[in-house]
């Protein structure tokens, strides 16, 4: 059966895209501003048209050419995007037009040029509340202007509640066209998976620093809720389409900790802060804290605080976040700590992405049962190890586009 359309805007590494194909969808576009991360999209998507391309100067032509290529109805099913907010202007103005919010604005006129029958709008908690209550009200009036009913009221999930091992709450906005069937926000489910389901069986693998090497697959145990992760794809991921992949897991790399890291680390109980490093230590029957991004790379290009293992005295490593994100072991991210860190911080946890693209498949009455699933061409994974200077050349965009690291001068006397 042909797959519905799906448009991930804010794509970042995949987070979202995964949690749509998932359910059934074919991602055929998605648009990131970040090329390494960007990169990372088109080496797990490799038949999504991925653009590397500032939204504020994406023309919905360009899409319509792109769909129109691929030979794909412009009845689009699905647009789905988490497009930052950052600014909110004086009492009494529009805070749509505040530049700062530029990026929801575009968001909006992509939905508005191309029509989809659904859309998902993603974001941070904090916009419900306070002084941001006016923006979001502002935005559901002009989705409302425009054609659309707004599934309401709007909807504060929180991951663990939908199976992930990791308290995460997003706000989900969703839109359906006045002239197709309403959609529902997703009802929790009756699953808890706490971290030790998800990482166990990277435990007694020492992490690799500064290198990325491969686990032999026949040395992890993929039963119980593991079995999603598997590089088969099974389970919440048995309709995703197959990656042609070696018989290795990647990204399993941590830091090289200090003695004394470490034995703060071991002394700290699980569940606690470690008071030094203010990290927390994982319980292996508890969920994981809110893993985050960290800052760009002209903010310092710092990691975000990294939660320590609740057996080993370290970090997590990228794969076991992964893990803990629900990403299944072929997805492959950057191998720097850095870089994957953040992809996997900015992502949508694909398994509650996938609890709210299941409701568009309902009333779209997509029969999953006969839904088509292929093998996807190989994409090198050399694409892991590009530096910014080699993904923005592969994309063919300046690298001064991301503003580099800012540096403090000295004048020694």
């Amino acid at each position: 059966m042909k797959r519905p359309i799906a448009i991930d805007l804010f794509s970042g590494c995949g987070g979202m895209s995964l949690g749509l194909e998932a359910s059934g969808f074919d991602v055929t576009v998605a648009v990131e501003f970040d090329a390494i991360h960007a990169l990372i999209h088109h080496l797990n998507f490799p038949y999504t048209s991925t653009i590397c391309e500032d939204i504020n100067n994406l023309k919905t032509d360009y899409l319509k050419d792109i769909l129109k290529q691929k030979k794909v109805d412009n009845d689009i099913d699905l647009i789905a995007g988490g497009p930052p907010c950052q600014g909110f202007s004086l009492m009494g103005k529009r805070q749509l037009d505040d530049p700062r919010n530029s990026l929801v604005f575009e968001y909006f006129r992509v939905i508005k040029d191309l029509k989809p029958k659904y859309f998902i709008f993603e974001n941070v908690p904090g916009i419900a509340v306070g002084k941001h209550q006016q923006f979001l009200a502002e935005l559901i009036t002009e989705f409302e202007n425009i054609g659309y009913r707004i599934a309401k009221p709007f909807k504060i999930l929180d991951a663990s509640l939908f199976g992930a091992p990791q308290k995460r709450k997003r706000l989900i906005l969703m839109g359906s066209r006045n002239d197709v069937k309403p959609v529902n926000y997703p009802l929790e489910i009756q699953e808890f998976n706490n971290v030790e389901s998800a990482i166990a069986d990277l435990s007694s693998i020492p992490a690799f620093i500064g290198e990325n090497k491969g686990i032999n697959s026949k040395k992890l145990d993929y039963s119980g809720f593991r079995s999603n992760f598997a590089l088969n794809s099974q389970g919440i991921y048995k309709f995703c389409h197959h990656r042609q992949r070696d018989h290795f897991i990647y990204n399993h790399v941590g830091s090289n900790h200090t003695d004394k890291s470490i034995e703060r680390f071991l002394s700290t109980p699980q569940g606690n802060i470690e008071k030094t490093s203010r990290f927390l230590k994982l319980s292996p029957t508890g969920l994981c804290n809110t893993l985050r991004a960290g800052t760009a790379r002209d903010k310092g290009a710092y990691t975000a605080a990294r939660p320590i293992h609740y057996s080993q005295p370290r970090c997590i490593t990228v794969r076991e976040a992964a893990r803990l994100h629900t990403f299944p072991d072929w997805f492959l991210f950057h191998e720097t700590i850095w870089h994957g860190f953040r992809e996997i911080g900015n992502a949508v946890i694909p398994m509650l992405a996938k609890a709210i693209g299941d409701e568009i498949i309902k009333v779209l009455e997509v029969d999953i049962n006969q839904l088509e699933v292929t093998k996807l061409e190989k994409v090198e994974p050399k694409f892991m190890e590009y530096n910014m200077d080699k993904a923005s050349n592969y994309w063919n965009i300046s690298n001064n586009i991301i503003p580099k690291r800012k540096r403090l001068e000295m004048n020694l006397l």
